[in-house]
């Protein structure tokens, strides 16, 4: 099985990192990003151990669970349109991609139950990726007081795509002093014990700075809708 000897490697990977960082590797979550595989293939990482699979699109993730079902817990990890929160709110276990108002309040009003929610920080400021500004990030959090159903158990971002490890680490250290100054405030609704970042070219680097999530595809599933 590809997936169970990827994921050998990508184990070995983190446990490396939590070496260096003096971590627990049992502290960290693989999010299989399977927005580019088959099903099989997710029900392939699935048999291999992975408990949590990512989709970006309401689409693929309802596709996927109609075979799946709650075998997985599902995590919704691209931009989230408001008008699509209705097409996957009942499905999904963790929505990685909270930030405008406008948002949570879609959300609020269609779950039935908590949903899991990181807040998603533009950490880098480049112009081509989502989130809010860090500056924002303490308001916004307090005001998810006015919506019940959603708890904010952690932070997300994505790093510039760059071999600059500097750079990379500037970015993860940010995001981690900011999830700090939320868990400051002791807030019931948002925990904030969560740092989702770090993909398949960064992850070891994000764990030594703090990850608890690291969304990986093509390293762990490949990417085979896309030829490759």
């Amino acid at each position: 099985m590809e997936v169970q000897e990827n994921l050998k490697g990508i184990n070995k990977a983190i446990i490396q990192a939590c070496n260096r960082a003096n971590r627990d590797p049992k502290d960290i979550k693989i999010i299989a990003v399977t927005k580019y595989v088959s099903v099989e293939r997710a029900a392939e990482a699935l048999e291999a151990g992975i408990v949590n699979l990512g989709e970006n699109r309401d689409e693929g993730l309802n596709a996927k669970w109609e075979v799946l079902k709650n075998k997985p817990t599902w995590h919704f990890i691209g931009s989230l349109q408001s008008r699509k929160v209705k097409n996957m709110i009942d499905k999904v276990d963790c929505i990685h991609s909270l930030d405008r108002i406008s948002l949570a309040k879609e959300i609020d009003k269609r779950a039935d139950k908590n949903i899991d929610c990181l807040v998603q920080v533009n950490v880098s400021g480049e112009e081509s990726k989502q989130g809010l500004e860090p500056e924002a990030v303490i308001d916004f959090v307090q005001a998810m007081k006015a919506f019940p159903n959603i708890r904010v158990i952690g932070l997300m971002t994505m790093a510039p795509y760059t071999q600059d490890e500097n750079m990379l680490r500037s970015c993860f250290k940010r995001l981690k002093a900011i999830q700090e100054e939320v868990n400051e405030l002791k807030l019931p609704f948002a925990p904030c014990t969560e740092l989702s970042m770090g993909m398949s070219n960064d992850f070891q680097i994000a764990i030594e700075e703090g990850a608890t999530m690291v969304r990986i595809g093509t390293a762990l599933v490949g990417n085979e809708l896309q030829g490759g």
